[in-house]
């Protein structure tokens, strides 16, 4: 700027006109300066990088270039040039200060946009599915920006930043009051990646927060579930460490999902099966090899123990509801929803007030809820239906129905009596 005001005052420039004159010009050709360089830099520099991002077979610099890395680093060179021209002004140190706050300022951003690309990159690997670093990502970046804010104070301030972090000290317990939740957040998230207790894409149930179904965001604070009803329900993520919660992954990994439920047999229904009444079940094509097996077992043995068989107490003998519960697990292990290679299994369980439970426990092949409740509701259509084949009656509670019907033949009994 020297230069400037001794050639004005050589063209005879009055001294104080010359002085403003100088400072103007020299903003001015700084201006210009600046815009230059934020043209070379975003219309060459950038085009150019953009150029090679596009041509490579590499897909993460795509990532940096969507996350304008490169375009929040051109920023750096009017504040470096304005810098470097302070020195020309009176109020250079103010200059100065103002341009390394910038940079700071720019710098944070760029290390934010830097660690949003490295998170969106690191998606793309399946690791990411088991081990989410979105919270981790979460205190990195407050990190940067608490350290920005004390380097931009200390630069204003003129002091050491070392001076401002070792009086933070005395702040600690209102920062950890402050950000209390983000630091169970952070050692939730530790455990919840470490333990792999939850991932996104994971279907939890949490009845305490009304949460059923999958997860589709982990982050420091807070996990997202969208249920099935399409609403999302947040959770905050040490709720998953101090509370319960189910997680159904191992179902969808084995590709089983779990069908128990119980038909309920009336136990006065239940007896030992005569000979018309075998012969009858015998036709059925899941039942005649194992009938055919067991009636020569049962007759081998009472002639062995000589066994009188005219009473059926007496010795061994077949009995409708087990006969049904054969003819269950048969019709499971030959039904194409159902999982051949995990259990399947009937069993009888202690009878009570609703009558003898006979328990359904197996899995289907197809975890979608649909195709599920699917197969479920065919396998309890047909052994509803069929229950009346082995002469066994289902228990339900009374209906009006019942009672009506009851009360009809009361009725119609009492007026024969009156005839």
């Amino acid at each position: 700027m020297k230069l400037i005001y001794k050639k004005l005052i050589d063209f005879g420039v009055n001294p104080i006109v010359a002085e403003y004159l100088s400072v103007g010009i020299m903003i001015i050709f700084i201006v210009i300066l600046c815009l230059l360089a934020n043209f070379i830099t975003k219309k060459i520099v950038i085009r150019f990088i953009t150029h090679i991002v596009n041509n490579n077979k590499y897909t993460w610099d795509n990532i940096l270039l969507e996350k304008k890395v490169f375009h929040k680093l051109s920023h750096i060179v009017p504040a470096i040039i304005i810098y470097h021209f302070a020195e020309a002004f009176t109020y250079q140190d103010l200059i100065e200060k103002g341009a390394i706050t910038y940079i700071i300022i720019v710098v944070i951003s760029l290390l934010g946009s830097l660690l949003n690309a490295f998170h969106e990159i690191y998606l793309t690997y399946e690791i990411s599915k088991v081990q989410p670093i979105k919270g981790y990502i979460q205190v990195a970046k407050i990190i940067v920006y608490v350290l920005g804010i004390i380097l931009i104070i200390a630069n204003l301030i003129g002091k050491n930043p070392l001076i401002i972090l070792s009086g933070l000290g005395a702040l600690s317990a209102v920062l950890l009051l402050v950000f209390k939740d983000s630091l169970l957040g952070l050692v939730a998230g530790i455990q919840l990646t470490s333990n792999d207790m939850v991932r996104v894409g994971d279907w939890i149930e949490m009845p305490k927060y009304g949460a059923d179904g999958d997860v589709i965001d982990l982050s420091l604070n807070t996990v997202k579930v969208q249920n099935f009803d399409k609403t999302i329900t947040t959770i905050p993520s040490y709720a998953l460490i101090s509370d319960s919660f189910k997680n159904w992954r191992g179902m969808q990994v084995t590709g089983g999902r779990r069908i128990k439920r119980s038909l309920f047999i009336d136990t006065t229904s239940i007896a030992f099966c005569s000979r018309e009444q075998i012969e009858k079940l015998r036709n059925i094509h899941y039942l005649t090899d194992y009938i055919d097996t067991r009636q020569r077992e049962i007759t081998e043995y009472n002639i062995k123990h000589r066994i009188d068989t005219s009473n059926q107490v007496n010795g061994r003998a077949l009995t409708n509801v087990g006969l049904f519960r054969t003819y269950i697990s048969n019709y499971l292990k030959n039904h194409p929803g159902i999982h051949k290679e995990m259990t399947t299994m009937v069993r009888q369980l202690a009878p009570n007030e609703y009558g003898l439970p006979i328990e359904i426990y197996a899995f289907s092949n197809d975890i979608n809820w649909a195709v599920y409740e699917s197969i479920q509701s065919d396998i309890f259509d047909h052994l509803f239906a069929i229950a009346s084949e082995f002469d066994l009656r289902l228990f339900q509670n009374p209906t009006g129905n019942d009672f009506k019907a009851m009360s009809s033949l009361h009725l119609n009994n009492h007026e024969g009596e009156s005839n």
